[in-house]
């Protein structure tokens, strides 16, 4: 693994503004912050600045603002809720940079903490403007990037920022960057990857990656029917994209050559409509009814899966294995979540999961506390498994 430039190397920071790039965009409701899993996440970094007498100054982005500013889409509310998360008055600037930004960043005491306003005020954000990376800059002596999840965008917060000041890895970031060189860049082997969700065509890139680097590659949801349909399979009426047959074909043959073995479902469970409680049967693959979609894996494949969990030393996890959103289609996804959540208790396998749906999947199974790692960061994440090079990450290596 590239060494990074963390905390542990930041020196003394007592009585210096350091800009801390986090992430902030969580869902709120009414004014409040209704999941603070983002917040509690970034909270050591923050802390540990603090407690060792920096001014903390937080940059974050939140929403996207169409044009300039937008009450609706305000850090405001977020300043509060982090304020209740840190256990530490966090104080709040109506600007990013100017006079607002200055002289609140102005007024901090050794220790203090204050959040800027949303950095997508401004359009000069995403199109990493280097005038307004000098206006951020200007508020700080440090730079320090603990947001993974926005890494994978070379923007002024989290690019430009790196080239003007001294930058170093936050502790999320950290253990981001950790987590992920135990799944894929440097993993103990056997690895399996599981792969799931709706459609081959927005993971094309993962899984040509993904065949070069695992020993056995598990695909599950909707995008199973693709490479069932590809193999000559009859899915009934299930989500298919019968177009993309000869790119599945060519992800089996580049498994193949790569000694990959690709695991697709032999059973699976179907209905004839997709709602909760609909009328369900366990079929063998190849016996799918003609008016009926596959919602599922079925026992078989299950069983399946956890041996091949068995077998692993790594497992990585994106996506899950059937419409887990509805009872009864969450039983495969739960039950190999809870297979790999309980190896893992054991000691026998390190679990790398990560992407929005994965998350709330792994929640649902009630052991997204059990995985050695969870990512909440969606587009980066998804990037970092296709092989790219991420730019808010490349810029703090040592």
């Amino acid at each position: 693994m590239a060494a990074f430039k963390t905390l542990d190397t930041i020196g003394n920071v007592s009585g210096k503004r350091v800009l801390v790039r986090v992430d902030l965009n969580v869902p709120v409701a009414d004014g409040k912050v209704t999941d603070a899993t983002r917040i509690e996440r970034i909270a050591p970094t923050i802390t540990e600045l603090a407690g060792k007498g920096a001014k903390v100054i937080l940059l974050a982005h939140f929403g996207r603002p169409k044009e300039g500013p937008d009450p609706a889409l305000s850090l405001a509310p977020i300043a509060a809720a982090t304020a209740d998360v840190i256990g530490r008055p966090v104080g709040f600037a109506a600007d990013c940079i100017g006079e607002k930004a200055a002289s609140a960043v102005g007024a901090m005491k050794d220790g203090d903490i204050l959040l800027l306003e949303n950095t997508r005020f401004y359009k000069a954000e995403e199109k990493n403007d280097p005038a307004f990376v000098e206006q951020l800059a200007a508020n700080g002596d440090i730079f320090v990037n603990d947001a993974f999840s926005a890494a994978h965008r070379a923007h002024a917060s989290t690019e430009g920022l790196a080239h003007k000041l001294p930058a170093y890895a936050g502790r999320t970031m950290q253990a981001e960057l950790e987590a992920l060189e135990k799944g894929l860049g440097n993993p103990v082997k056997p690895v399996v990857a599981i792969v799931g969700g709706a459609k081959v065509s927005t993971k094309i890139d993962l899984l040509m990656n993904l065949v070069k680097k695992v020993d056995a590659l598990v695909i599950g949801g909707g995008m199973a029917n693709t490479f069932l349909a590809a193999r000559g399979t009859n899915v009934g009426k299930s989500l298919c994209e019968h177009d993309l047959a000869p790119t599945a074909k060519q992800i089996m043959i580049e498994a193949a050559s790569a000694g990959c073995a690709i695991v697709l479902p032999s059973d699976g469970v179907v209905a004839r409509e997709f709602k909760a409680g609909a009328a369900n049967e366990v079929v063998a693959i190849d016996a799918v009814p003609a008016d009926s979609m596959i919602l599922d894996v079925g026992p078989k494949t299950v069983a399946s899966v956890n041996e091949w969990i068995d077998r692993a030393a790594t497992l990585v996890w994106n996506g899950p294995l059937g419409a887990f959103e509805i009872e009864p289609f969450d039983k495969a996804t739960v039950s190999a979540a809870q297979h790999a959540a309980a190896r893992t208790k054991a000691g026998k396998l390190v679990s790398v999961a990560g992407g929005g749906d994965t998350v709330a999947a792994l929640n649902h199974a009630g052991v997204a506390d059990d995985f050695t790692y969870v990512s909440t960061a969606g587009g980066a994440f998804l990037e970092w498994m296709e092989g790219k090079e991420l730019p808010g990450v490349e810029v703090l290596k040592a």
